[in-house]
C-alpha cells in the first residue's frame, strides 16, 4: 500500500515571518494520516528543523547541485540538504527546466545525488500547452520520465509528480480524465521498468490544486498525493487539502 504525500512547494516565497505558518499547520495536523512535507527556500530548512520539534513534518529542498562539493557558486548540494534538516528534494520543476534550461539527464544526475544523500527525490515531469494541443503530452512525459529517473531507483527513494506546465499558478487544472489518463501511463512505464519497485512509487499531481478540487483530484486511480504550489504558503489553504487527503 502506498502511502500519501501532501507534498508543499513554497518556491521562492518565505522569510523568517513565514515559519508561523508551519506552526499553523502542524496545530492542525497533530498526527497526520499522510506523509506531510513542506520544501520552503533553502534559508529557512534549518529554522523549520528546528521549529518542528517532534512532529512528523517533512522538509525538503527545491533542487540540488549533482556534484556533493565543489567550486559551484550559489548552488546548494544534496548533502547540504540533508545536513540541514532536509529528507527531500524536488528535482526537475517546469520552472526549473525553462528557466533554467535543465534537461533529462541534468536531472537525472541530481536523483543520484540525491540518493547518495539519503534524500527522497521528487522528479517532476509535464507537458506544456502547446505539447498537449500537439497530441504529445504522454510522448513528451514519456521521454522526460525515462531520461529523469536514474535506473537504479526505488520506490522508497522515489516519487514522480506530474505538473502540466500550463496549469501551474495560472488557476488552470487538468481534467480528472487527463490527469487519470497521464498517472496510468506513467504507472504503467514505471512498472515496465522497475517491476514491483515501480508499483510501490508514489505518483502525485501538482497544478493548481486546492481545497475546492483536491477532493475530485484525489478519488483519480494512481493519484498518491499532490505537490501543491501556491496553497501550501497559508496553512489554511494547505490544511483542507491535506484533510482531503486523508479522506481520499
Amino acid at each position: 500500500m502506498r502511502r500519501k504525500l501532501a507534498a508543499g512547494n513554497w518556491k521562492m516565497n518565505g522569510t523568517d515571518a513565514a515559519l508561523a505558518e508551519v506552526d499553523a499547520l502542524i496545530a492542525a495536523n497533530p498526527s497526520p494520516m499522510v506523509d506531510l512535507l513542506i520544501c520552503p527556500p533553502a534559508t529557512l530548512i534549518d529554522r523549520m528543523n528546528r521549529r518542528r520539534g517532534n512532529h512528523a513534518l517533512a522538509l525538503g529542498g527545491q533542487d540540488c547541485h549533482h556534484a556533493a562539493s565543489g567550486a559551484h557558486t550559489g548552488d546548494i548540494s544534496a548533502a547540504m540538504l540533508a545536513d540541514a534538516g532536509a529528507s527531500h528534494v524536488i528535482l526537475g520543476h517546469s520552472e526549473r527546466r525553462a528557466d533554467h534550461g535543465e534537461t533529462s539527464e541534468m536531472v537525472r544526475a541530481k536523483a543520484l545525488a540525491a540518493q547518495d544523500a539519503g534524500l527522497i527525490a521528487i522528479i517532476c515531469v509535464g507537458e506544456t500547452l502547446a505539447q498537449r494541443e500537439a497530441g504529445q503530452a504522454l510522448t513528451v512525459i514519456g521521454a522526460q520520465l525515462a531520461g529523469s529517473v536514474p535506473d537504479n531507483a526505488r520506490a522508497a527513494r522515489t516519487v514522480v509528480a506530474y505538473e502540466p506546465v500550463w496549469a501551474i499558478g495560472t488557476g488552470k487544472t487538468a481534467t480528472t480524465t487527463e490527469i487519470a489518463e497521464v498517472h496510468a501511463a506513467i504507472r504503467a512505464a514505471l512498472v515496465a521498468r522497475f517491476d514491483a519497485e515501480g508499483t510501490g512509487m508514489r505518483i502525485l499531481y501538482g497544478g493548481s490544486v486546492k481545497a475546492s478540487n483536491a477532493a475530485d483530484i484525489f478519488a483519480v486511480p494512481d493519484v498518491d498525493g499532490a505537490l501543491v504550489g501556491g496553497a501550501s504558503l497559508k496553512a489554511a489553504d494547505f490544511t483542507p487539502i491535506v484533510a482531503a487527503l486523508e479522506r481520499a
